[in-house]
């Protein structure tokens, strides 16, 4: 008699245990607002879509997208700060709402106070790229080319006060250049004067200027990285061409307001970091564009939410840079 039970006793104790770890992970058992600081069909939704497809069939529950664009962010992390604290609500934002933006314009909230880094689901790095007229092959030869044109040409940027901005500013110093710095608000405009041969330069985010680079409408000429991109393995990175200070990169991820109890964030971070591990996920975000995602905990990418805001405290700093340039 005691033999026949424990075949269902071992099940109903799998089941239990099975139970337990879902709970672990499912934060909640109702419907989850995911805040979106940008308009649909940007990079940051569709990211933030990839993300809520994947965390709904995880968690089992519906993880709705809410856009919220506008105001360097603040629209939507006000949004995020009056909901209550209790995990309902999260935010998948790109980095630079947290490390550059707030140098350069005039928010409502502190970002290292207000908002708390959850978990990353990518990371987007940077590329130097030039349209079809530029009349160079590698870097060497694009400085030789804006050097033999002083005051003629620009680098664009996809918005001032960011890490394109930061990146020009700081080639132009290092290179010797006088190159005049055009800012956009977003890439495809930038991009579109770039490939028209109207400005010389940019640096653009890899999963933007990447299908360019490929159908030949762009040069590629180094990866703002101390490593080689994955998805552009024969550009060479900056640093081995002697800029080693030219290192940006944005990561792609959640966040919570301060006030939601560290218990839940931990349970956040974990459904994120499995949704991004995801291959069905991981897939789609490496073809488009992005870097292979590195699993933090949210106090490790509070840290270096941290170290990346001072850092573009002192390059904002030093090069003077402010929203109007």
């Amino acid at each position: 008699m005691n033999f026949s039970f424990r075949p269902i006793c071992r099940t109903l104790m799998a089941l239990a245990l099975g139970a337990v770890a879902h709970g672990a992970m499912a934060w909640t058992d109702k419907p989850v607002k995911m805040i979106v600081p940008a308009p649909a069909g940007g990079t940051m939704d569709v990211v933030a879509r990839i993300l809520a497809d994947q965390m709904s069939a995880d968690i089992g529950q519906p993880v709705i997208v809410d856009n919220k664009p506008g105001a360097g962010g603040a629209i939507a992390v006000q949004a995020m700060m009056a909901a209550p604290a209790d995990g309902q609500t999260i935010m998948v934002t790109a980095s630079n709402i947290l490390t550059e933006i707030p140098h350069v314009m005039k928010t409502s909230f502190d970002p290292l106070k207000d908002v708390r880094p959850v978990a990353t689901v990518a990371r987007a790095g940077m590329v130097l790229v030039a349209g079809p007229s530029v009349q160079a092959t590698d870097l060497k030869g694009l400085i030789a080319y804006v050097k033999a044109n002083p005051g003629k040409l620009s680098f664009a940027s996809y918005s001032a006060g960011t890490s394109s901005q930061y990146a020009g500013m700081i080639f132009n110093q290092k290179a010797g250049l006088d190159l005049q710095h055009i800012p956009f608000a977003g890439s495809p405009p930038a991009l579109t004067q770039v490939m028209g041969g109207q400005i010389a330069v940019m640096f653009d985010g890899i999963v933007t200027s990447m299908p360019q680079i490929k159908g030949g409408k762009l040069k590629a000429f180094g990866v703002a990285s101390k490593t080689r991109s994955a998805q552009l393995p024969d550009v060479p990175t900056l640093a081995e061409l002697g800029f080693p200070d030219i290192e940006f990169s944005n990561w792609v991820g959640t966040v919570v307001a301060s006030g939601v109890p560290a218990a839940i964030v931990d349970k956040i971070n974990a459904a994120t970091l499995k949704a991004a591990a995801a291959p069905k996920m991981h897939d789609r975000l490496v073809a488009a564009g992005f870097e292979p995602n590195t699993s933090l905990t949210s106090a490790q990418l509070a840290a270096s939410v941290k170290a990346e805001f001072d850092r573009n405290a002192v390059i904002v700093k030093t090069f003077n840079i402010q929203l109007n340039q």
